[in-house]
């Protein structure tokens, strides 16, 4: 019982420190209230979801993704989700204010929200939310926030969901949100304070040429990398994938996991990494339950549990992803905010040789081009479907 109470006190600590400082490095923001948070979405422009709310549309060009590097959508997410957070549960009432709100973007974020705050005083909102919202991107956030609340008393709602929701990927949540409350895999201590901990100074900061900003992430199964430590020793790829049901991530996993002796051959060590918390970064490798893809009609559980030989990591709250410009919460796809498609490459220096960051869910080098242009040391490489505007040029 004492050890139970020193851990529970410990890492309340962590989290409170987390918070002091982030309210210091942003002490030059203005200040912020919960409804103030909320109207600087309501005033932001962001670029359009298609009739499914299923994939974000460039306003200019009418095709799904952003073709502006330097659009900022993610950004005004991302900072009123931190910012939130760091309201805090004393805030819940207000924030659940939110999830009526006639804006769709304040609807989701203020669902993200509680999910990661593990306000369970919001659960009956929140079903409110999945009964009723007409939005899919809005109703799948809610049906996640229950899952990270273990919200027991809404399996019921959840199942009923499953089966009659009009939206697929709605669908494809609740699944996903029945595993995680029936195995009590809810949302951690550790995705709270990145969020706390999220520093807009470093957004973009990585650049080509110089050294890599280093890190230290956990894998699914809790072990630790630290970058740094492959310096001088081997090349590194980075690559941001968006979540368990993307097709174009399983495939590239497929690649890699054919491809391990050409990598090893190559001295190159692969890290893939998500913007999930633990129990999302599991399902994406096979380690709990295997959804119905709607995507593939065979099994991958068996294959990924064996083959997987690169570290899958949990860059949680996007902290590292906002630095590379792998930006968190910058497309809808398949209903779910997810990062912008990136590939990063190291030199065994510890340099930063190449960045790309895709600008719509396809958009980025195979394994196998990212594989050769190491090989080459040729870092040219351009999709050809690209999304280009010389407006924003």
């Amino acid at each position: 019982m004492k050890n139970a109470l020193f851990l529970f006190l410990f890492v309340n600590l962590i989290i409170s420190s987390s918070k002091c400082e982030i309210l210091m490095k942003n002490s030059t923001d203005e200040p912020t209230t919960v409804q103030q948070i909320f109207e600087r979405v309501r005033a932001h422009e962001f670029n359009p979801l298609n009739e499914e709310n299923s994939l974000t549309i460039d306003r200019k060009l009418n095709v799904d993704g952003i073709a502006d590097l330097n659009n900022d959508d993610w950004r005004v997410r991302l900072l009123a989700v931190r910012d939130l957070v760091t309201e805090g549960i004393a805030k819940v009432g207000e924030i659940a204010k939110g999830l009526v709100d006639i804006s769709i973007d304040v609807r989701q974020i203020s669902a993200m929200t509680l999910g990661i705050l593990n306000a369970k005083s919001a659960i009956n909102a929140l079903e409110h939310v999945v009964r009723t919202d007409d939005n899919t991107m809005v109703r799948s956030q809610a049906v996640i926030a229950l899952g990270q609340l273990e919200s027991k008393e809404s399996l019921s709602l959840l199942r009923e969901k499953l089966k009659e929701d009009s939206s697929r990927d709605v669908r494809h949540q609740c699944e996903l949100a029945i595993y995680q409350i029936e195995n009590q895999m809810g949302v951690t201590n550790k995705q709270l304070a990145a969020f706390l901990s999220l520093d807009k100074s470093t957004f973009e900061t990585a650049k080509k040429g110089l050294v890599a900003p280093d890190f230290v992430l956990e894998d699914t199964e809790g072990k630790e990398w630290q970058l740094s430590l492959f310096r001088n020793k081997k090349w590194v790829i980075l690559i941001w994938v968006f979540a368990d049901w993307c097709p174009v991530c399983h495939s590239e996993f497929h690649d890699l996991m054919k491809k391990r002796e050409e990598f090893n051959k190559a001295a190159v060590q692969v890290f893939t990494l998500e913007i999930h918390d633990k129990y999302r970064g599991r399902v994406m490798v096979g380690k709990e339950l295997e959804p119905s893809y709607w995507f593939s009609k065979e099994s991958f559980k068996e294959a990924y549990t064996k083959q997987i030989w690169w570290p899958h990591l949990l860059d949680r709250a996007g902290k590292n992803a906002a630095i590379y410009g792998a930006d968190p919460l910058a497309f809808s796809v398949h209903a779910e905010y997810i990062n912008r498609p990136t590939t990063v490459i190291i030199d065994p220096q510890g340099m930063v040789r190449y960045i790309y960051n895709g600008t719509f869910w396809g958009d980025r080098p195979t394994i196998e081009q990212t594989l050769k242009m190491i090989e080459n040391e040729d870092f040219t490489f351009e999709h050809a479907q690209r999304r280009k505007d010389k407006k924003y040029d």
